[in-house]
């Protein structure tokens, strides 16, 4: 679903950046992304989705290459950032059937996605007023609702449970493996390592720009922990 070969993006004047990564994320993974603040997570995401140009290497979305078809490999995917920065003039509503227009969606299946999981993250009461009366954790729910209402092949998301109070991180958890048993995938970057080692099939970690490992979770942990594992390398790189 995802293929990522050599992809390098340094930020110009600076050493700052990624350096020749590659990951396969397949259908039905649910794949975690570690790295500390600073080690580039945030720049891949951002150069898998096409919002940075990067600088060699290639991606390829559903076998769609980025670079090449980009519009048509926003059709097939959602990201979800790690600052929820949205239309504040708009009410709730008004933001998720703009975004259901942007992938046409239809008006019968809008209305229901909408309803179905407003209702379940407990904003539909809210969905009447102005996105800048929300606070984080509402906006949160919101752009998690509007990745969801298209049903993308591959969902990509930046800390998606910051922000997020106990019940919404679990219903988030248990929305995302009910999409990855659907053949959707998901790849996403995270600090809560218990969850991620709890959720994910699939994890890599990320330092200084470079790949340290990648692989099925259980090879990655073995006998011990992810947080054992992520405290190691921290300390290697120390």
């Amino acid at each position: 679903m995802l293929v990522i070969k050599n992809l390098t993006k340094i930020y110009k004047g600076t050493t700052k950046g990624i350096s020749n990564i590659s990951l396969h994320v397949e259908k039905g993974d649910i794949y975690a992304f570690i790295g500390h603040n600073g080690a580039g997570k945030t720049t891949l995401l951002k150069a898998i989705t096409g919002i940075h140009p990067f600088d060699s290497g290639e991606v390829k979305i559903d076998g769609t290459d980025v670079s090449a078809d980009p519009l048509e490999v926003k059709r097939r995917i959602a990201y979800v950032p790690d600052n929820p920065d949205i239309y504040e003039f708009m009410t709730g509503i008004q933001y998720l059937n703009f975004t259901a227009d942007v992938f046409g969606v239809s008006t019968a299946e809008r209305e229901e996605r909408i309803a179905r999981y407003a209702e379940e993250f407990e904003i539909a009461g809210s969905l009447g007023d102005l996105i800048s009366g929300y606070s984080h954790g509402m906006k949160q729910k919101l752009v998690l609702i509007s990745a969801m209402i298209h049903e993308p092949k591959l969902l990509i998301m930046d800390e998606p449970f910051v922000g997020l109070d106990p019940k919404a991180a679990f219903l988030l958890k248990e929305h995302m493996r009910k999409m990855t048993a659907g053949g959707c995938a998901i790849f996403f970057s995270t600090h809560v390592l218990d969850v991620a080692e709890k959720l994910c099939n699939k994890v890599a970690i990320i330092k200084e720009g470079h790949l340290v490992t990648s692989g099925l979770m259980s090879d990655v942990v073995k006998e011990t922990s992810l947080e054992d594992i992520f405290l190691e390398t921290v300390s290697d790189a120390k």
